[in-house]
């Protein structure tokens, strides 16, 4: 089966993933991630158009700003290759969630890679999840019992609606729709608030945030571990141990 091969081999100032990561795209589907919601969209575009044209290489610069709906501020090289070779999966690190007694109410906004990846690494008995995206094919064929997924084409205007007592975790494929999200949620009231996104990204959603008349502080932004790395599966684990954590605190202050 002929298959393109995307790998970062280049960088420069905030990116989603290091140099070296590999995604493999085929008519089919994809196999891992490059990260970046619309980076990753924009380059399996192109690696299905070399499957099609029948293209052996090329490579390819792409600024992460206004032209992706990103505000990361950092450019990243692909390369594409046409090439039979094994993905190396990174394994899934293990988490262990305590019993709370009361599983958490947890709103995930995006179902993209991250999303996924907090949703397999989240035990049913620690959390209450539901799952929102702006389109059905984002989700995986089969959602676990513990998970009610959502399709809303207005995702910030479903979010002025979420219980108060909910935790968010933002993962969505776009900043402006992350961005829209935070404001929404700002002005609601929340339990919790996290967003995925670079240091550059978290300064300029404050600006905005403070632009519309809102304080940003109460949003949690980088999420995950630094510690653990760049991966889904590493952030999801981090995410949801800083969220029990943040929780037992609260429950114990």
């Amino acid at each position: 089966m002929s298959a393109i091969w995307v790998e970062i081999t280049a960088t420069k100032g905030s990116a989603p993933r290091d140099a070296g990561t590999v995604m493999k795209v085929t008519a089919e589907g994809t196999e891992g991630t490059i990260g970046g919601g619309a980076l990753e969209h924009r380059a399996i575009a192109r690696a299905q158009a070399l499957l099609a044209s029948g293209g052996l290489e090329e490579q390819l610069t792409i600024p992460l700003g206004p032209g992706l709906g990103q505000c990361c501020g950092g450019a990243v090289t692909l390369r594409f290759t046409r090439e039979e070779r094994p993905i190396l999966k990174p394994k899934s690190p293990s988490f262990h969630a305590p019993d709370l007694g009361l599983a958490l109410p947890l709103w995930l906004w995006g179902a993209g890679h991250v999303g996924r990846a907090v949703v397999e690494a989240a035990p049913a008995h620690a959390f209450d999840i539901t799952w929102v995206d702006d389109a059905a094919a984002r989700f995986p064929s089969a959602v676990p019992d513990h998970v009610t997924d959502i399709v809303a084409r207005d995702m910030p205007l479903l979010a002025a609606r979420a219980p108060l007592r909910a935790h968010h975790l933002i993962l969505t494929y776009a900043h402006d729709i992350d961005l829209a999200l935070c404001a929404s949620l700002l002005r609601r009231g929340a339990a919790s608030v996290g967003l995925i996104g670079s240091d550059t990204k978290w300064a300029r959603f404050q600006r905005r945030l403070r632009g519309l008349g809102l304080d940003p502080s109460p949003i949690i932004c980088p999420i995950g571990d630094k510690r653990l790395g760049k991966a889904p599966a590493q952030i999801a684990r981090g995410t949801l141990a800083a969220l029990l954590e943040l929780t037992q605190t609260k429950a114990t202050g």
